[in-house]
């Protein structure tokens, strides 16, 4: 596909027309003409209701059936959706489920636990508040917006279920259009030597309702790339990537079981990602990460990875630059192993000067699991400032911790790293933890506040109103600290 300067031309499909479309799926579509199963959309004239179809060349081989889950607007009739198996947890390997669908309004959900007897059952983040109620196998309840959330019979938090759903799609390319890089329903792989799809500037990337792309998602040198749909990433090396590339929006998309990142964003600028769902179960197979990339509003993700979930570095291989204005808001983040939130242990030191990493936010976000053994990489919330990096103005703000498996809440520390780093970080400065709660704790170890030397030092530090297993912390006494920090404040 040749670039194409300017706007994109797009034909804008009304939202009754998109829906009636839904409705008269054709069996078989683009991709190699491949059969496709479900797929449907009702309406009441007050919600809608929109599931998609799924592949015949996945529908066999990603099928788990710990569940059975339906869903309707109130009142009607119930729609059977696909349970997609998801691959969760390197430290004990286990098959999830997963589901999707899109709605407008108010839906009932029905799930039916399939193997064994169940005698309670959560739905998380906790935070939702979503009633729910359990009889005979079938839990029932109801979502009046659109979220992400895990549904957990007798705690059981590695075959459990993820239920993602998502606004029904207004604005839907014409695969016909310049511009456009379209997907259609099936099966897609990259060509022979290939371990992805590039995509121009000036692209509209879109994965249509039953698309299955075995493949990276490469914008590499590239700017103005739109990244949407309902289709499904599924094993790729990577998800997306961004690489020396500016204005890049990722929109909707989930991501099963890639071998590295769902996403990397390397010396890039400008990058919007929303409604971002992933799972991952292999060593570094982290969710989104960012080096030396600015510009950066990650927004409603669900990061489920077997590594770090959020991970934001200064220069790291090819990649130069500071890092900085990066937020992360409004999102639900489980590391099987590793940090749900991580900072700062790559750097640059061929220069000798080092770089910034700052004006970094995390806010409003649900951690639904921190579970590392290794004193080194603990931290739900974890700045480890290597590779002569400056790090300063960071806020974590309204973060709600729900469990704790084996680590610690905070860790903030320069550290020289021999596995990582060539040398130890310069600073850390400024740094403010606000209403923070960590109630769930099982085996949680005391945070961290570590400088390195006199001349590498940790200050300006403020705890306010942070809760740990339900009392306000009121001191550093069960922090582990050294003699290189100052100005820390508990309030």
């Amino acid at each position: 596909m040749k670039n194409h300067a300017g706007k994109m031309p797009f034909r804008a499909i009304s939202l009754s027309a998109l829906l009636l479309a839904a409705a008269l799926f054709p069996v078989r579509a683009a991709a190699g003409n491949e059969t496709l199963y479900g797929g449907t959309s009702v309406s009441d004239g007050t919600s809608v209701l929109v599931t998609h179809p799924v592949p015949q060349g996945i529908y066999y081989a990603m099928h788990n059936d710990d569940f059975t889950v339906k869903v309707r607007i109130p009142g009607g009739e119930w729609q059977d959706l696909y349970e997609y198996k998801v691959k969760v947890n390197m430290d004990a390997p286990s098959e999830a489920s997963m589901v999707y669908f899109d709605f407008t309004g108010k839906v009932e959900v029905m799930v039916k636990k399939n193997n064994g007897m169940a005698h309670a059952a959560e739905i998380r983040p906790l935070s939702r508040g979503i009633r729910s109620r359990l009889k005979d196998n079938i839990l029932t309840f109801t979502l009046d917006y659109p979220q992400n959330i895990s549904v957990e019979f007798d705690g059981d938090r590695h075959r459990n279920l993820h239920i993602f759903t998502n606004s029904p799609e207004k604005d839907v390319p014409d695969p016909e259009d310049k511009g456009v890089m379209y997907f259609a329903a099936g099966v897609h792989t990259p060509a022979e030597g290939e371990d992805g799809f590039r995509i121009p500037s000036f692209t509209h990337v879109y994965l249509a309702p039953g698309a299955v792309v075995k493949g990276t998602l490469i914008c590499d040198s590239v700017r103005n790339v739109t990244i949407g749909g309902r289709g499904l990433l599924v094993t790729p090396q990577r998800g997306i990537q961004a690489t020396y590339s500016e204005n890049i929006l990722v929109k909707d998309i989930i991501v099963i079981n890639p071998r590295h990142y769902t996403f990397l964003g390397g010396q890039s600028r400008g990058i919007n990602i929303i409604n971002l769902r992933s799972f991952s179960y292999q060593g570094w197979s982290d969710g989104i990460d960012v080096m030396s990339s600015s510009d950066i509003d990650i927004d409603n993700v669900f990061m489920r990875n077997s590594d770090d979930c959020i991970a934001i570095y200064g220069p790291r291989w090819e990649y130069r630059g500071d890092t900085r204005n990066i937020t992360v808001r409004n999102s639900v983040l489980w590391a099987d192993i590793a940090h749900p939130m991580n900072m700062g242990i790559h750097g640059y030191t061929g220069d000798g000067k080092g770089n910034a990493i700052e004006n970094i936010t995390f806010r409003n976000i649900d951690v639904l699991e921190h579970d590392e053994d290794d004193p080194d990489y603990q931290g739900c919330m974890a700045i480890c400032c290597g590779d002569m990096n400056r790090i300063g103005h960071i806020l974590y703000e309204d973060i709600r911790v729900e469990r704790i498996e084996e680590g610690q809440l905070f860790h903030v520390e320069i550290v020289f790293n021999s596995k990582y780093c060539s040398a130890p970080g310069n600073s850390v400065s400024d740094v403010v933890f606000r209403n923070i709660s960590c109630a769930g704790i099982k085996d949680v170890n005391p945070s961290l506040i570590k400088g390195y030397d006199d001349d590498r030092t940790v200050n300006g530090i403020v705890f306010d109103n942070v809760r740990i297993g339900g009392r306000k912390m009121k001191s550093l006494d069960n922090v582990i600290t050294n003699e290189y920090i100052h100005d820390i404040t508990v309030k």
